[in-house]
């Protein structure tokens, strides 16, 4: 069989909750869908972090954020370096076995020269660099007036600056991916394609014909919907064309989203300095920032028609740093020539295998936190930022509590010890590599940080 495309969809701040096929009633996602009835959807799925760019640096290097040099969010200005070249991408291991690689989105990997798209393996790359913009302007306002910065447009093809002004971005990322999937194809070669779309990310912009089909909703959630159908219909399209082109089934799809829903009060669009309620994270307690489930359990798709039986729920955990050894792997290649942290889930999603995983981190700020089997431990948990953590220590038996309401750390002592020295192992591993590895390198613009 000829080898497979490759496909990673991301949104950005997507609670658990919002999608239709997970558990969203007042709004509907029927590509997304359709997707993850034609293959496997996943019930215990995790991102690396609980905020973008570590979660975007361990998805698309196999790493723990901490071991790819990327662990919290990076600088927006344009002298902002990034994600390490010396750390190996899908799209470099990917292009080393004889494909195309692109693509269409966010990147928030770094802006400066050496830091883009171009110098981690993609051939060709549409979209922008900071972390968020305007959806129609394209011009990246957070750092506006800010340790004297101003703001600037952002919105680039190949590093080459250029201007759709009044385009909705959303609609863009989809015009350029179905632009690299017929240049693949052209070109003879297998394909990989990432589509990093930054919805429903702030600001919270979407067209009338989007906003218009949830009339019922409050304005927070009607535009939060409005913002994931704009995604969803994009979805559906990149996937339409992969059937005209005949590459449907020999092309395995992933989505999911970089971390949970953002309560930022500038989500609001009308001075509201409340917490922002649009976004959804189901039964699970936190969001973006938390390590908590609902910062870091995203909806998790993957479908393969050719390879992965339909219909699937998964309940065995799995994490965005596995989807590259299981790319790799499903195009012939060998994952062992990589450092990685990630594990394939081949067997998971193929044969109904345990999870390649005895146990697995992650750690932001104060934060750190550990899964192995059913138990979650996480110690200095932060559900609320800017408040003191909820519980220096907080132990839950995922499958009776997912929204870890109940605190089991007295009950199973042992279990706990056990666990926080596992974790705080893991942690002091991270801690002694950032120093001796990443800080003598860093510049003073890439966002490295203590960890504190």
């Amino acid at each position: 069989m000829n080898k497979p495309n490759f496909i990673v969809f991301l949104t950005d701040d997507q609670g658990y909750g919002d999608l239709s096929c997970m558990g969203a009633t007042d709004f509907r996602t029927p590509h997304l869908d359709c997707m993850a009835a034609n293959g496997v959807r996943f019930s215990n799925w995790y991102s690396n972090s609980p905020v973008c760019s570590p979660s975007r640096a361990a998805l698309l290097t196999g790493r723990y954020p901490g071991n790819a040099g990327v662990r919290s969010i990076l600088a927006g200005h344009r002298t902002a370096t990034g994600l390490p070249t010396e750390v190996p991408t899908m799209a470099d291991s990917l292009k080393e076995l004889g494909y195309y690689t692109a693509m269409s989105g966010k990147w928030h990997l770094g802006l400066a020269e050496g830091s883009r798209p171009h110098d981690h393996g993609f051939d060709d790359w549409f979209g922008f660099m900071a972390g968020c913009i305007d959806y129609y302007s394209h011009i990246f306002y957070w750092q506006m007036n800010q340790d004297g910065r101003a703001q600037f447009h952002d919105l680039w093809e190949n590093g080459a600056e250029l201007h759709r002004n009044g385009e909705y971005f959303t609609e863009l990322i989809t015009e350029y991916a179905v632009k690299y999937i017929r240049r693949s194809v052209q070109l003879g070669k297998p394909f990989f394609l990432y589509v990093p779309y930054n919805a429903p990310h702030y600001p919270m912009h979407a067209p009338d014909k989007y906003v218009n089909r949830f009339p019922g909703l409050s304005w927070d959630r009607q535009i939060m919907a409005a913002m994931i159908s704009a995604v969803d219909d994009s979805v559906g399209e990149i996937l339409s064309e992969l059937e005209r082109q005949g590459l449907l089934d020999n092309t395995f799809t992933y989505f999911q989203s970089d971390n949970g829903p953002s309560r930022e009060t500038r989500n609001w669009m009308d001075g509201n300095l409340d917490p922002y309620y649009g976004g959804s994270t189901g039964k699970l307690k936190g969001h973006k920032g938390s390590l908590y489930e609902g910062g870091i359990r995203s909806p998790g798709i993957m479908s393969w028609p050719d390879k992965i039986p339909a219909g699937q729920v998964v309940s065995q955990y799995g994490i965005a740093m596995d989807v590259f050894p299981t790319f790799v792997t499903a195009a012939g290649g060998d994952p062992s020539k990589f450092e990685l942290d990630g594990r394939d889930v081949t067997g998971m999603i193929t044969e109904g295998s345990d999870s390649p995983h005895s146990e697995i981190f992650w750690e932001m700020h104060k934060q750190t936190a550990v899964r192995r089997g059913n138990w979650k431990l996480v110690m200095n948990g932060q559900l609320v930022e800017g408040v003191p953590v909820e519980d220096d220590i907080h132990l839950t038996d995922l499958t009776l509590d997912m929204g870890e309401r109940q605190n089991l750390k007295d009950e199973y002592p042992e279990l706990t010890t056990d666990l926080i020295s596992m974790a705080e192992s893991w942690r002091q591993d991270i801690e002694d590599r950032w120093s001796n590895e990443w800080i003598p390198k860093a510049n003073g613009t890439t966002g490295h940080t203590d960890g504190s």
